[in-house]
């Protein structure tokens, strides 16, 4: 009986180690993503932010007229899902590698557009020069429900091999429109 309570107390030591580990490579990344602004930078951002808050907060002093704002952000929000169709269900971000001018962040993204499902992985190159900052995806990889057409498959080929997430988003709001309204019609014929 000796054994088995040592061996309950042992693989809670050992699941509570690989939770401080986890935990331990969030605060790494979170760390790392922080020292990306030099301290005078971060500095004047603070400042700016405590501008624009006391010049928000003689503007919005009630919690009803912050409600109000949240809530026409989410109408906002509601009435661009509606448009485009597109709706993300999960997002994470890590950092790879960080020097001084360029970091790697790893993203992968998942989400639904109409009735298809989609996910994405890219890494971000970005590069800081003097006063700007340029992005490069690349090593984008996408993963869609609807593999079995031959189109589709090449316009996802295409688009991991030029990295343009902006023409794959907006061909996927076209296309899974249309998809949708094709299911709908053979499913009517049914």
């Amino acid at each position: 009986m000796d054994n088995s309570i040592c061996q309950v107390y042992e693989d809670e030591i050992q699941s509570l180690e690989e939770e401080i580990k986890l935990l331990a490579e969030k605060y790494e990344d979170s760390q790392q993503e922080s020292t990306f602004f030099s301290d005078e930078e971060i500095l004047m951002s603070i400042k700016s932010f405590q501008r624009e808050f006391q010049g928000q907060s003689k503007g919005h002093e009630s919690p009803s007229d912050l409600k109000a704002q949240l809530e026409s952000l989410e109408t906002d929000l509601s009435f661009l899902m509606k448009f485009t169709g597109i709706q993300f269900t999960s997002h994470s971000k890590k950092t790879v590698e960080k020097t001084t001018n360029r970091t790697v962040r790893k993203h992968r993204l998942s989400g639904n557009c109409h009735s298809l499902s989609f996910q994405l992985e890219f890494q971000l190159l970005e590069m800081q020069n003097k006063e700007t900052v340029s992005a490069v995806i690349t090593d984008l990889s996408i993963i869609m429900e609807s593999g079995e057409d031959s189109d589709v498959s090449k316009f996802v080929s295409s688009t991991e091999e030029h990295g343009n997430l902006l023409t794959f988003f907006r061909s996927l709001s076209s296309y899974a429109e249309w998809y949708e309204h094709r299911r709908c019609t053979f499913l009517h014929f049914k």
